[in-house]
């Protein structure tokens, strides 16, 4: 039998390998050495002065540069003394699968690439597959498991919560902390190359402003740090440990936002969350996230790491039982917009997320009204599973097997053919440029063969549209918000500007959002000049339009700095005298000069 002491150790610390094999002070020169190179090989793939405007190519390119980063930042994580192989063999995998990824989604930079959330999903499927590779490895690896020897014993595939809790979170602050030594280093270095530079020694300096040192140098650092630190894994999962108990502090307090705000929506009702923004979705999924988080850093990896206080357990409770109504909310909001606008790639998105949100609320609902204060160890057995879960759901989504540009592109057709979406307001914008293949494909149909004259001209024109901004958005009147009197000042005072110039003080380049402004117009005047607290610009009407007039333009193109060389080697330069008109305030200059 275990001792007390034994029991309350992980079994993490008593079986990982690393700990058996002690310091391995080759890794982190390795790994060191593997980023100089990976850096280089990066720069030599994607250096941009080759085969420019190739896109095809340029696809290929940027997918095996991310083969050999992912790749190459997977088995720095991974690598262990023993079984070198596996870590190399997952670590092809996971770049393989990202690298696939960029490729299914390019070529990049140009009108053809697909749906960017594919890549997302292929890094969290890596993300989430690397922890549970290392604690199914460790467990493999453990005394008496089936490879260590042992004959007659069953192969294993359990993988046990506590370790790949721990390596998950251990992961991400390793991943934080190597970044900030790579910071480190780079100031370093920039440090000495100024010191060097001051005796007119520039050779660090110009080697820096290289890109291919630049990435020579991070690969070094970035791989070296996650050496360094992995020879360091005690004061890594110290830094956990520190990190997750810190966040369960918070999760009373987030508890407490969430219960009051569902009890708040029956007297509320759901009509102010679509009112008062267009990101409810996404707010309420960063809701479910950080509920997720905290309740996970309340119950720890396995019982000695339970928080002991009653307040930090209920919150679990009211964290948990909080994830579904959010989740279904979400559900309802994209399930509006769904139905009022149809499909687009974002929203199938949103529909995944959200599916996903309201699996792990149903999950945690269950356990904690089925086990109630017992629910910790069945929480993190449905941790485990909808991580394995959410792991192989991301891989699919990350492949071509579910086109949602595709989707996206029969729904709206289906809606523009049967009338529920006016032409007048069907977005051509985003079928050309928003979904895919699949939407460019449907515009050049419909420009050929269009079900009525007016829908095969709009198709022509978005088919023959250069970029996106080209291209009308769908026309929704923008609410205009009157700028706030206590902030303008029009001189002379009492002068009543005309409503065009009125309606235009609001925007960002005329009286900005916030601060004192000053507008200078003589009545009937085709000129007004706006002042902030820290410039002047000069707008003109025409057509009752107002817009800012153009500054003084600078020297561009070849043939006038050619003409301005010629001049200046042939000594035509000379000093004027030169009147000019400009804002003054309190008797000091603002803005440039207008004339």
């Amino acid at each position: 039998m275990n001792s007390p002491q034994d029991s309350a150790i992980p079994q993490h610390a008593l079986a990982s390998p690393e700990a058996e094999a002690g310091e391995w002070p080759l890794r982190s020169w390795g790994l060191a050495l593997l980023g100089a190179v990976v850096g280089l090989a990066i720069y030599w793939i994607v250096r941009p002065d080759k085969h420019h405007g190739d896109f095809d190519l340029m696809q290929t390119r940027m997918a095996l540069a991310t083969f050999l980063g992912i790749g190459s930042l997977i088995f720095g994580f991974l690598v262990e003394r023993t079984r070198i192989h596996w870590s190399a063999a997952c670590a092809a995998i996971g770049g393989a699968v990202v690298a696939l990824t960029i490729y299914w989604n390019g070529p990049f930079g140009s009108q053809h690439g697909e749906e960017p959330w594919r890549i997302v999903c292929a890094v969290l499927a890596v993300v989430i597959a690397a922890p549970l590779f290392q604690a199914w490895r460790d467990a493999r690896l453990m005394p008496g498991s089936s490879a260590d020897g042992q004959r007659g014993r069953p192969r294993s595939i359990t993988i046990p919560y506590p370790e790949a809790h721990g390596h998950a979170w251990t992961n991400v602050v390793l991943w934080c902390a190597a970044w900030v030594f790579v910071g480190v280093v780079w100031a370093m270095v920039l440090l000495l190359s100024e010191l060097f530079r001051l005796i007119g020694i520039s050779l660090l300096k110009d080697l820096l402003a290289k890109d291919w040192a630049a990435l020579l140098l991070t690969g070094a650092a970035l791989g070296a740090g996650i050496g360094l630190l992995r020879e360091r894994d005690g004061i890594l999962r110290l830094l956990q440990r520190v990190v997750t108990t810190i966040l369960s502090v918070l999760a009373p307090v987030l508890a407490l936002g969430l219960v009051v705000f569902l009890a708040a929506i029956p007297f509320t009702g759901l009509a102010p969350l679509w009112d008062a923004t267009r990101s409810t979705s996404p707010i309420l999924l960063g809701c479910v996230i950080g509920a997720l988080s905290l309740a996970n850093a309340v119950i720890g990896d396995e019982a000695p790491h339970e928080a002991r206080s009653p307040l930090l357990r209920g919150s679990v409770a009211a964290l948990g039982i909080a994830m579904l109504p959010l989740g279904a909310i979400a559900a309802i909001s994209t399930g509006l917009r769904i139905q009022q606008y149809g499909l687009t790639p974002d929203r199938l998105w949103a529909v995944v997320f959200t599916a996903i949100a309201c699996a792990y609320g149903l999950a945690y609902l269950v356990v904690l009204v089925r086990w109630r204060i017992r629910a910790a160890p069945h929480l993190r057995t449905a941790n485990l599973r909808l991580a394995a879960g959410l792991c192989l759901v991301a891989l699919v989504l990350s492949t071509p097997l579910i086109n949602f540009g595709a989707l996206s592109t029969r729904d709206q057709l289906a809606r523009l053919q049967s009338g529920r979406t006016p032409l007048a307001r069907f977005d051509w914008r985003a079928m050309r440029f928003d979904f895919g293949r699949a939407g460019e494909a449907a515009t050049r149909r419909l420009a050929e063969t269009g079900r009525t004259p007016e829908i095969r001209a709009a198709a022509k024109k978005a088919r023959d549209a250069k970029n996106r901004w080209s291209l009308d958005p769908v026309s929704i009147e923008p609410r205009q918000t009157p700028i706030d009197p206590a902030r303008l000042l029009v001189l002379p005072r009492g002068t009543v500007l005309p409503k065009a110039l009125d309606d235009q003080l609001q925007g960002y380049n005329a009286c900005g959002f916030s601060g004192a402004c000053t507008v200078l117009f003589e009545k009937d005047s085709d000129e007004a000049v706006i002042v902030t607290n820290d410039r002047s610009f000069l707008w003109k009407g025409e057509n009752g339009t107002w817009n800012p007039a153009p500054g003084r333009p600078n020297i561009t193109g070849q043939e006038a700095v050619e003409r301005l060389e010629t001049a200046l080697r042939a000594g035509r330069v000379e000093i004027r005298k030169v009147t000019r008109r400009q804002v003054f305030v309190d008797g000091q200059p603002v803005g440039s000069e207008f004339e």
